[in-house]
């Protein structure tokens, strides 16, 4: 089934309300009836125990409390299964929904604003912040809305009994379920923001060392490495620390009051006992009640504690996918030719967001369709920045970038990538087979078209070596070489049936007769359509017609 889209944290909780009430229900059916069996047991025996030591004479009611204390203890057992069942259901939903949410929201931010945010710290807050925030309701909110309903339902029962008595439980209530937790916790948000922060630095470490291990290995920085993830674990082991110690702080200070207030309901009772004003089963009940229902308020902290947790990683994720997109789509795009048409650049400065530098300064060229142009420059001149524009993941400051006369800027995104092809720097190879990676090109594509672009790329013979198109490539293309991995990219990118390819140093990590191979195979297998190639390097001849140079900012020609 086809899931609303939902664009809040908020929404995706509100698609499930009616499970989380259902759950939220059930969990306050599981309080009342074990604090109303509590209550109920202790008015029996005691009314047992009076009825023994007066004689024959006492009269006392057997069938209804015992039929009572039956039905108490069946719909605790059902409610709490059946609590289980639907709370962690909502949960799950909750997990997939809230994960979906992220991505949609945070997939059109990439890569021009989520370029600077660390692979490590992304996944921190996909994986650990998702998962404070997808229990919300089951260890927070639920928790602490069902315990409130249950100390009101308990209140008002005491009142039906003896009315002081549902004051002492009244004043117990409010200061074992709000004021000993929040005094626990007071202060916790930078606690809870600074465990997350160190949780996040724990795992970039650990993520960009295990992917940096041959490098590390080979600059004898493994000991440094390891030093400083055992850092932050001890940061992180700190945090936690910290973290126990206000909770078992609060667990002594709950049970303190605990202890004060069960007191004080003796005594109450005792003396309206003795006063002739409560009879010694209710006495008891009322005494078993308060004994319930601080056992019950027994969580209460850490319920407290993961709420404040949820709060912080619920800001966490919102500070990812709040942030603006660098490009919006026009209230009314404007339709691309259907036919290829000429690329230009006309006049186009830009500078990164922040920095008075410009990096491209009255930029004009122009790609003819069927034409194929390389960009040479040093690194950080602003090569990759150029494609970039032309990919539509920035906006230039001034100028425009037009195909077939239309501004890009005046063009819906999805339209405009449909026309082109892109293979960036270090374009990855994803853990699946040879046909799982081809079809991101064209996920419609059969084998006889996937054998004919292996083809183009002179990889035919190696995939059949492998044992064919489903031939599994591990991890990173770990079965792979740097020379087959980039060609099992370029074949992707030349599976996809746009009239532009673009290519951000396709030879990066070659040595030179791969890359020149790899370059004369590209001009071989490009067809009609236009090339824009991104590179720092010498090319062979005849793989493109015109060559640039970019140097601060300006395109100086160096083939006609």
């Amino acid at each position: 089934m086809r899931m609303n889209r939902v664009d809040t944290l908020r929404e995706v909780f509100a698609r499930h309300r009616w499970r989380l009430l259902l759950a939220v229900a059930l969990l306050l059916l599981t309080m009342l009836a074990g604090i109303g069996l509590l209550g109920l047991a202790g008015g029996f025996l005691t009314a047992a125990a009076l009825a023994g030591a007066l004689g024959a004479g006492a009269t006392f009611n057997f069938f209804s409390p015992s039929a009572g204390i039956r039905a108490l203890t069946l719909a605790r057992i059902g409610s709490r299964y059946f609590e289980k069942l639907v709370g962690h259901d909502a949960t799950l939903r909750i997990a997939r929904d809230l994960r979906v949410w992220f991505f949609r929201r945070a997939l059109p931010l990439a890569p021009a604003r989520l370029g600077s945010s660390r692979t490590g710290e992304l996944l921190a807050r996909l994986m650990t912040d998702i998962g404070e925030v997808d229990g919300l309701m089951v260890r927070a909110l639920g928790p602490l809305l069902a315990l409130a309903g249950a100390m009101l339902a308990t209140v008002l029962a005491a009142a039906l009994i003896h009315w002081p008595a549902a004051l002492v439980l009244l004043a117990l209530s409010l200061l074992v379920g709000i004021g000993v937790p929040v005094l626990a916790v007071r202060h916790g948000d930078a606690g809870e923001a600074a465990r997350a922060r160190h949780r996040t630095d724990l795992r970039t470490l650990a993520y960009e060392g295990l992917e940096g291990a041959a490098d590390l290995t080979a600059l004898d920085a493994r000991d440094d490495w390891i030093a400083r993830v055992d850092a932050a674990a001890r940061q992180v082991a700190g945090g936690d620390q910290r973290r126990r110690t206000r909770l078992v702080a609060g667990n002594v200070l709950h049970s303190a009051c605990a202890g004060l207030g069960l007191l004080a309901m003796l005594w109450l009772v005792l003396s309206a006992f003795e006063a002739g004003a409560l009879a010694a089963p209710l006495a008891a009940t009322l005494l078993f009640l308060t004994v319930a229902l601080l056992e019950a308020a027994a969580g209460c902290g850490q319920a407290w504690q993961a709420l404040q947790s949820a709060r912080v990683s619920a800001t966490r994720l919102q500070a990812i996918v709040e942030q603006p997109p660098a490009v919006a789509d026009p209230v009314q795009p404007v339709a691309l030719p259907a036919q290829a048409a000429t690329v230009s650049f006309e006049q186009v400065v830009f500078g990164w967001p922040g920095e008075s530098r410009r990096l491209l300064d009255g930029i004009d060229l122009q790609l003819r369709p069927g034409e194929r142009i390389a960009i040479r420059g040093d690194s950080g001149c602003g090569k990759s920045t150029l494609s970039a524009l032309l990919l539509r993941l920035w906006d230039p400051r001034q100028g425009a970038v037009r195909y077939g006369g239309i501004d890009l800027r005046d063009v819906a995104q999805d339209d405009w990538h449909r026309r082109i092809a892109w293979l960036p720097q270090g374009a990855p190879v994803f853990a699946g087979s040879i046909a799982d990676n081809l079809r991101l090109g064209d996920p419609a594509a059969g084998e006889e078209r996937m054998w004919a672009v292996l083809e183009q790329v002179r990889l035919t013979g190696w995939a059949w070596q492998q044992g064919g198109l489903s031939a599994w490539l591990g991890e990173n293309g770990a079965t792979m070489s740097a020379g087959q991995a980039r060609r099992l990219a370029l074949a992707r990118a030349l599976l996809r049936d746009a009239p532009l390819l673009v290519l951000d140093e396709p030879t990066e990590g070659l040595d030179v007769d791969t890359a020149n191979a790899l370059l004369t195979d590209l001009a071989a297998a490009l067809g009609p359509r236009s090339l824009l190639m991104i590179s720092h390097g010498h090319l062979p001849e005849g793989v493109v017609q015109r060559e640039y140079r970019l140097q601060q900012g300006r395109l100086t020609p160096l083939r006609p």
